[in-house]
């Protein structure tokens, strides 16, 4: 097979870890007989400094050309001013709209050699294994933003915007999913006070019509956020709006012991992926050589499978992952009486790839 794949190293820890998942993508390629190309583009901080435009046009252009987009993370505190005209988020916004992606997938499991990590009791921590789909393109952070002076003081308005067929796709996506796992769905939502959720619960229903071999289930975000913490191992596949996608998919990551170990995809009606971990960029430890290189590794993996449709391919990473951990690989975010550096950890995944 032959692919482009854009990378987007942006800000922070972000070059760092591409990095590394770029040398597992090439050992793929190598082991498997593909040949997999590369552009380089900017987003995020990096591009406003640049270009003044936290996603310049000639990256959206070269991701819609792409096979795949590989992301590190984009922001720090050199551009955390709340009141600037443009912000390095905006940048990601742009990107999944501009390339139609409405479902961000989240996987969440727990490695037994890391149970020590969790900040949970080992045996609530132990065997969780659950998919966090979450609708990327609509929602808060896609509404009408207001503010307005009034002879009472400052008035803010966001408004919470869904379209039934916004609500439809993503939740039909995760029943697809859910039949390839455990055959689950967890539809969250706030029906008990919000209009939308109500609509979402309206329209999870009608969807799930045509799973018959998927239990749908629903709950409330508040209680099931307590749940998160009490039964993880509950879920299978979970699937929200975007506004609670964002938070419950934050917490669920504390739940292996480190943010630094969370792969993500953000897809939409095509093949074309978004692949990215789900921590930050980190400026604390930018440029030391010292971030978990494991969560874009993982999301490597995730192109693999959900872009290129290589699934062999996806689990040789996942499974070279698993063992480097077995034979005690380490960054300092895991513990460890010699932690090892981003480098470090790739290289040690790559001979378990070999």
């Amino acid at each position: 097979m032959k692919a482009q794949i854009l990378l987007l190293p942006g800000d922070g820890v972000g070059p760092e870890v591409v990095a590394e998942a770029r040398e597992v993508l090439d050992a793929v390629g190598a082991k498997f007989g593909h040949q997999f190309s590369y552009d380089t583009q900017l987003i995020g901080g990096i591009a406003i400094d640049e270009t003044g435009d936290p996603l310049p046009d000639a990256t959206l252009d070269a991701a819609k050309r792409s096979d795949a987009v590989m992301l590190g993370a984009v922001g720090g505190p050199k551009w955390d001013d709340p009141n600037a005209k443009t912000r390095p988020e905006k940048g990601l916004l742009a990107i999944r709209k501009g390339l139609g992606l409405y479902a961000n997938l989240r996987p969440v499991k727990s490695y037994p050699e890391l149970i020590d990590a969790s900040p949970l009791k080992p045996e609530i921590a132990s065997g969780v294994d659950l998919l966090m789909v979450r609708e990327l393109t609509g929602g808060l952070y896609f509404g009408q933003q207001t503010r307005e002076q009034t002879p009472l003081g400052l008035k803010v308005v966001d408004t919470l915007v869904y379209m039934d067929f916004e609500i439809s796709r993503v939740v039909r996506l995760a029943c697809v999913l859910a039949r390839g796992r455990r055959k689950k769905v967890t539809s969250i939502d706030k029906a008990n006070v919000i209009e939308s959720s109500r609509v979402w619960r309206q329209v999870a229903v009608e969807v799930a019509k045509d799973f018959p071999d998927v239990t749908l289930e629903h709950q409330l975000v508040d209680s099931c956020a307590m749940r998160l913490v009490t039964a993880p191992g509950s879920f299978d596949v979970m699937v929200t709006e975007n506004m609670f996608g964002d938070i419950l998919s934050d917490e669920a990551a504390v739940l292996p012991g480190s943010l630094g170990m969370l792969p993500s995809a953000s897809l939409g009606e095509g093949r074309l992926g978004l692949y990215e971990p789900i921590h930050g960029s980190a400026p604390d430890i930018a440029g030391k050589g010292i971030a978990n290189p494991l969560g874009t590794i993982l999301s490597a993996a995730l192109l693999l499978r959900y872009s290129l449709q290589l699934e062999a391919e996806a689990v040789a990473v996942e499974q070279a992952v698993a063992r480097a951990l077995t034979k005690g690989a380490r960054t300092r975010d895991l513990g460890g009486k010699k932690p090892l550096s981003t480098a470090g950890m790739g290289e040690a995944v790559l001979a378990e790839l070999a």
